[in-house]
């Protein structure tokens, strides 16, 4: 993964996150030699948020055919939230 440092960042503004997307779909901003942030264009954030919902989909269709859920009333679930704290 490409790294720009926050001295290059500060130095060059936007134009050093467009070069190093150039070569991959993310790149590491690093403050004083440490790895600190991601940035990456937004085509490619929308796409990893949808994986992400996706598996969240499958996740809760898992959970559905397993039987693991409530099935109740707006007022049940609050009560029992406020029986979980």
């Amino acid at each position: 993964m490409t790294g720009i440092s926050a001295n290059e960042l500060k130095t060059k503004g936007v134009l050093a996150i467009q070069t190093a997307l150039e070569q991959q779909t993310e790149a590491i901003i690093s403050v004083r030699g440490k790895d600190r942030f991601v940035v990456m264009n937004l085509t490619h954030y929308q796409y990893l948020r949808e994986c992400e919902l996706t598996a969240a989909l499958v996740e809760s269709n898992e959970d559905m055919a397993a039987g693991r859920y409530v099935k109740e009333s707006a007022e049940e679930h609050l009560a029992r939230l406020e029986r979980m704290e």
